[in-house]
C-alpha cells in the first residue's frame, strides 16, 4: 500500500515561520518508505515572504518536506515565466505539467526540467504522476500572459496512456484545475485526482475516483492511501473511502498539522527571508481586529473590504472604489500594531491600483457580476464586491441587483464614472468581466503601498456601514 501526503495552495503559510515549520515537520513525521509527498500548485506565491524571495522560499519548504513532485498553479507565475524557470532549475523535486506551453508553443520549462509526467517508487510499487494547470491561467495572471495552457483533458489522456504503457501500478493527477477536477475524474482513467486552486477542503468520489483538496495556507493536508481496503483513519478524521472502477480502493483523511514537530531549519530560513524584506515599520494601531477569513472576504460587506476599497478611492480621487474578493488574501486579523508586512500580506502583489472609466450602464453591469453564482471562480455562494463611494442592494433569492447608488444618488446610465480598482480585473474574466483593458484611464500606485498610505491616515478605523445589503 502506498501513502500520498498531499498539500496545495500554501501561499502565505511562509509568513508564519513557526507554523510553516510545524507543517513541514508533520509531513516529515508521517513520511516513510511507503509514502510520497506531493503538491498541486500555488505553493510558491503569493505572500509577504514570497514577494521578498520572488517565490524561492518554495525551495526551502520542499527540501524540508521531502517533496517529490509538484505542478504549477496560476500564482506560481506571479514573478514571470523566467523566474519560474529558474526555480524549476534549482529544485531538487520534479515539476510536472502536461499542458503548460512556453512562448514558442513548446513544453514550458523543458530545458530546466519540467516533464509532463514522472514515476516515483514507494513500498515496492510505482506511482505515475502527471500535472495539469487551469487553462485560464494566462488570463487570470497577467504575468503568465506570454504562456499558453492547452486542453487539460486531452493532455491528461495522453499522459495516462504513456504512464499505463510504462507499467505503473497507480496513476495520479496533480491538478490545479479547481472545479475541473470532476470532469477530469469522469473522463480520464486515473486512480486519484489530487487537486487545488479552490480553497475548500475536499475528500470525495466522482464516478469511483477519489478527488481531494487540502484547502489553503497550510491549515490542513491530506493523506491518501492507494490500494487501501479500509479508510486511512477513524470516522471523525475526515475520512472517505470507496473502490474505483478499476477495482483498487483509495481512501483519504484530512490531517491537522498544528501539533507537528517544528522543522527548525525551515523556520530559521523563513525568518531570515522575512527580516530581509525590511517591512517591520508600524504604520497604524488597531483596537478592534479586522478579520480576513474566507467568510468575511466572500460573505458580503466587511471591514477589511471597506478599508481596501476606501484606500483605492481616496488615492485615485475616484467616484467609486472596487476590490474583488478574490484578491484579498486570507490570513490573521489586522490587530494591535499593524506593520507594512501586515498590509502587504492583504494584497501581496506588485500590481498597481488602476482607474477605469465606465458609463453608468457599464457600472451597473459590473455590480450585477458581484454574485458568485454566475462566475467560473470560487464557490457559487461567494460575494465578490467590496465598495467605497457606492452602495447596492441585492436580491439573494432571485440573484439580481435591485438598485445601486454612487455618492447617495441613483446611477445615471449615461453618465461616466471613475472607478479605482485592481489591475487584475482588466486582464481577467473570472471576476467582473465587464471591466476591460479598454476602460483604463490611469493608475495611482502599487496596491499595498496605497493601503499603507491610507492606514497612516487613519483608514483602518473603518466600520460596516450598509454599503451592501441583501434581500431574501
Amino acid at each position: 500500500m502506498v501513502r500520498l501526503l498531499h498539500y496545495s495552495d500554501i501561499e502565505n503559510l511562509y509568513d508564519d515561520a513557526e507554523r510553516a515549520g510545524r507543517f513541514a515537520g508533520r509531513l516529515r513525521e508521517l513520511d516513510g518508505d511507503d509514502a510520497l509527498v506531493v503538491g498541486t500548485g500555488d505553493n510558491s506565491a503569493p505572500g509577504v515572504v514570497s514577494l521578498a524571495a520572488s517565490g524561492r522560499q518554495v525551495l526551502d519548504f520542499a527540501d524540508a518536506a521531502d517533496t517529490v513532485a509538484d505542478t504549477f498553479g496560476n500564482h506560481d507565475f506571479d514573478y514571470g515565466p523566467d523566474t519560474t524557470r529558474q526555480i524549476v532549475a534549482d529544485s531538487a523535486f520534479t515539476w510536472v505539467s502536461a499542458n503548460a506551453r512556453d512562448e514558442d508553443g513548446e513544453r514550458f520549462g523543458a530545458d530546466e526540467g519540467v516533464v509532463p509526467w514522472t514515476i516515483e517508487a514507494a513500498d515496492g510499487e510505482r506511482v505515475g504522476f502527471f500535472g495539469l494547470t487551469d487553462p485560464a491561467t494566462d488570463s487570470i495572471n497577467p504575468a503568465a500572459a506570454p504562456l499558453t495552457f492547452t486542453d487539460p483533458y486531452e493532455a491528461a489522456e495522453e499522459a495516462v496512456d504513456e504512464l499505463r504503457a510504462a507499467g505503473v501500478d497507480y496513476v495520479v493527477a496533480l491538478s490545479h484545475l479547481g472545479g475541473g477536477d470532476d470532469e477530469l475524474a469522469r473522463r480520464v482513467d486515473v486512480d486519484a485526482v489530487l487537486g487545488g486552486h479552490v480553497h475548500s477542503v475536499r475528500t470525495e468520489y466522482v464516478d469511483g475516483t477519489l478527488c481531494t483538496r487540502p484547502g489553503v495556507n497550510g491549515h490542513e493536508f491530506v493523506e491518501v492511501e492507494l490500494g487501501a481496503n479500509s479508510p486511512a483513519g477513524g470516522a471523525g478524521d475526515g475520512v472517505s473511502d470507496a473502490r474505483g472502477d478499476g477495482g483498487s480502493a483509495a481512501s483519504a483523511r484530512v490531517i491537522d498539522p498544528s501539533d507537528g514537530p517544528v522543522h527548525e531549519e525551515l523556520t530559521d530560513a523563513l525568518r531570515r527571508r522575512r527580516e530581509a524584506a525590511g517591512l517591520n515599520e508600524t504604520v497604524a494601531t488597531v483596537d478592534e481586529p479586522l478579520e480576513r477569513t474566507d467568510e468575511t472576504t466572500f460573505g458580503g460587506e466587511s471591514r477589511i473590504g471597506n478599508f481596501v476599497a476606501d484606500a483605492y478611492r481616496t488615492a485615485a480621487d475616484a467616484d467609486v472604489g472596487l476590490q474583488n474578493g478574490g484578491g484579498i488574501r486570507e490570513g490573521p486579523p489586522l490587530q494591535g500594531e499593524v506593520t507594512l508586512a501586515d498590509l502587504v500580506s492583504v494584497l501581496p502583489f506588485e500590481e498597481p491600483v488602476v482607474v477605469v472609466e465606465l458609463t453608468g450602464r457599464e457600472l451597473l453591469e459590473a455590480f450585477s457580476e458581484a454574485d458568485g453564482a454566475e462566475l467560473q471562480f470560487g464557490e457559487p455562494h461567494w460575494w465578490h464586491a467590496h465598495l467605497s463611494g457606492a452602495s447596492l442592494r441585492w436580491d439573494d433569492e432571485a440573484g439580481e441587483l435591485l438598485d445601486a447608488h454612487v455618492d447617495g444618488e441613483p446611477i445615471d446610465p449615461d453618465r461616466r464614472y471613475t472607478v479605482a480598482t485592481a489591475e487584475y480585473l482588466l486582464h481577467s474574466d473570472h471576476e467582473f468581466p465587464t471591466i476591460e483593458q479598454r476602460h483604463r484611464a490611469g493608475e495611482v500606485g502599487i496596491q499595498h503601498d496605497v493601503l499603507a498610505e491610507h492606514a497612516r491616515n487613519g483608514g483602518l478605523d473603518v466600520a460596516v456601514e450598509g454599503r451592501v445589503t441583501f434581500d431574501s
